[in-house]
């Protein structure tokens, strides 16, 4: 019965480790995600910023193939 117990205990070590691990690797994703979704309202804003105001074409150089 000990050496069951003893076995029980090494697993429920490892399991743990791997769930520490799998929640690390939750963490670092969701700050990932957490920054990529702040770029991309950034972003978005830029872009409606641009359609709201864009420039004269006075502003704007002739395209090269004149």
């Amino acid at each position: 019965m000990t050496q069951a117990i003893v076995e029980l205990e090494i697993r429920l070590e490892h399991q743990e480790a791997a769930l520490n691990e799998l929640s690390d690797a939750v963490a670092k994703q969701q700050r990932v995600i957490d920054r990529l979704l702040a770029e991309v309202r950034h972003l978005s804003s830029v872009q409606a910023q641009e359609v709201e105001t864009p420039g004269s074409a006075a502003d704007e150089a002739p395209p090269p193939h004149y």
